[in-house]
């Protein structure tokens, strides 16, 4: 994070054009061979910061009572990340705001920050399916069946034999934590494009709530009794 944080640093007081990778690595304190050891590009030294804003969401979905509705989870996590003072600063905001601009005008900033956004997705998406039921099974596999096709059952022993694999998760989740991302996504890179302050009608938070709120008629998915 100490070379995103630099990178970020560089590219706010100097620009994206003017910093070199070489540049990060001296202001991180770190050799050139080792800023390349963790990013191919200059570009991609920010993604940490990208995600981090992210990861500070989901968390907060994850981190809602359980009695509420996945909308209602959206919102809490939107109310306790997107407003200064509860996930980020103030001054934070301003730098989002300087790297989403920069991302705006930058294809390949702009490609680090898509990538972020659909790895965030998929991290959403998880999320919710921790909150929500299980999908109905069709019934357990058959392993004589198994067997007689050369399935599992015919399988040579491994290291992973006991490792369980992740659970898929069902298109309609991976729907939703689209929507949703993409709700306070927007509700962020609209208000970069300005110069309003981080809070109040025309801040961040208050764009994802109004953004949630035009999407009361989505079929969200239902939680748990």
């Amino acid at each position: 994070m100490e070379i995103a944080r630099a990178a970020a640093a560089l590219f706010v007081r100097q620009g994206l054009r003017a910093t070199r990778a070489e540049d990060i690595a001296q202001a991180a304190g770190i050799a050139p061979r080792t800023f390349y050891r963790y990013f191919a590009s200059k570009e991609e030294a920010v993604a940490p910061l990208y995600a981090a804003g992210a990861e500070l969401c989901i968390q907060a979905v994850h981190d809602a009572p359980p009695g509420l509705s996945v909308p209602e989870a959206l919102r809490h996590a939107v109310e306790h990340t997107l407003s200064p003072g509860a996930g980020v600063s103030a001054a934070s905001w301003e730098w989002v705001r300087t790297l989403i601009r920069l991302a705006d005008a930058s294809p390949a900033l702009g490609k680090v920050w898509a990538e972020v956004c659909r790895t965030s997705e998929g991290a959403l998406a998880r999320t919710l399916a921790e909150r929500l039921p299980p999908a109905k099974s069709e019934g357990p596999a058959d392993p004589a069946g198994e067997a007689e096709s050369g399935g599992p059952a015919d399988a040579p022993d491994s290291a992973d034999d006991n490792v369980a694999p992740a659970p898929a998760i069902p298109p309609h989740l991976r729907l939703t934590a689209a929507v949703a991302g993409a709700a306070i996504r927007v509700a962020v890179e609209s208000w970069a494009v300005t110069a309003s302050p981080s809070t109040g009608p025309d801040g961040p938070a208050t764009l994802a709530l109004r953004n949630l709120a035009a999407l009361e008629n989505y079929a969200w998915p239902e939680p748990a009794p």
